[in-house]
């Protein structure tokens, strides 16, 4: 399935309460947000005017991250909490190293959806799909990645910026299980995931004002997001902060320095 079999006008869009992609694309500077998102935005801002930073450091871990990826060998992609496009997106990453590389992403917010075809330009050699399925159904994401990817080979699952949204009584860890379960041998778990191990005072108010909305935030602290990658081999230097894993791979995001980034970020192996 692809977005290219829904047209755009047929899309439902919730917009009495803010969604995180669409507050995401907000804090980027994009156009794809509602009121609700942005009133969200703000009130996220006055609690710590350094979100936006925030959303940019997520982004760019993904670029290093899917540079190394590719750069060793990778060449299959699961993108899962995908997001509203935004320039590189990672199949433009993966495929600059490998123009054969095949990517899935996925989204369960409908903007994502209405700007499927934004995400599906890919090199002759390789493929892009798209699939509008929620992490909470991991049965339906199999299925449809299985169509363009081979399960007999690598893939890379990438989550990121997307597990702090999805509490331990909803199944968090049980979810990133049941995923990696189904991966072959040598593929990889790609997270990132905010914290309260550095503003905990910040991140109880922010909490608070998302429950508030109708929007789960389970921050987690260095030793549960660690537990993700239990059975996994991590990829040196192991669970960092994220702006501090690999930089060689990537420019610096502006500010990223200028105090600290609230979040941790790793990448492993399945043995």
């Amino acid at each position: 399935m692809t977005g290219q079999d829904h047209p755009t006008g047929a899309v439902q869009v919730d917009t009495s309460r803010p969604h995180p992609a669409r507050m995401y694309d907000w804090y980027l500077g994009g156009k794809d947000n509602y009121p609700f998102d942005e009133a969200m935005g703000k009130q996220m801002l006055a609690l710590d005017p350094r979100v936006p930073v925030m959303a940019r450091v997520n982004r760019a871990f993904m670029h290093r991250a899917t540079r190394w990826l590719a750069e060793n060998g990778v060449r299959q992609f699961l993108d899962i909490g995908t997001g509203i496009p935004t320039e590189p997106n990672l199949h433009q990453i993966a495929q600059g190293v490998a123009p054969d590389t095949r990517v899935v992403y996925c989204d369960n917010d409908p903007i994502v959806l209405a700007h499927a075809a934004a995400l599906l330009r890919s090199t002759p050699e390789g493929v892009t799909e798209y699939l509008q399925a929620d992490v909470r159904d991991p049965a339906a994401i199999v299925e449809g990645a299985r169509k363009i990817l081979d399960f007999d080979r690598p893939i890379a699952l990438s989550l990121v910026a997307l597990l702090h949204f999805i509490s331990d009584e909803d199944g968090a860890h049980e979810l990133v299980g049941r995923l990696l379960s189904e991966l072959p041998t040598g593929s990889y778990l790609m997270m990132t995931h905010a914290t309260a191990d550095f503003t905990p005072e910040e991140s109880a108010a922010a909490t608070e004002k998302l429950r508030a909305a109708g929007v789960t935030l389970a921050l987690r602290s260095r030793d549960e997001f660690s537990r993700f990658y239990d059975g996994l081999d991590l990829v040196e230097p192991g669970v960092s902060v994220v702006h501090e894993w690999h930089p060689e791979l990537g420019e610096p995001v502006p500010g990223q320095d200028d105090g600290v980034i609230p979040g941790y970020g790793a990448l492993g192996r399945k043995a």
